[in-house]
């Protein structure tokens, strides 16, 4: 995987890696606002969820996905099967 750079105006408040997938919970002090990205080996994709005050940090930082599909993101799923055939 290819690891971000994180400005040093941005700080990491959370991280958590499983099954090739990165989510970083994120404080971007110029803004002052949060961010939640999210990097899939899997699929080899990468997208960021920009929070508002309606936003739960913690809940978009533990549902990305759900919060993705619920804003419209679309990006490729690899099923189960996938996995299985192509070990």
């Amino acid at each position: 995987m290819t690891s971000a750079t994180i400005p040093t105006c941005t700080r990491e408040l959370d991280h958590r890696n499983a099954d090739g997938v990165d989510v970083t919970l994120l404080w971007h002090m110029t803004g002052d606002f949060l961010s939640v990205v999210v990097s899939d080996d899997r699929i080899g994709q990468t997208f960021e969820l920009v929070l508002d005050d309606r936003d739960n940090a913690m809940d978009v930082f533990n549902h990305p996905y759900a919060h993705a599909a619920y804003r419209g993101l679309e990006f490729d799923v690899v099923s189960r099967q996938e996995e299985l055939v192509s070990a």
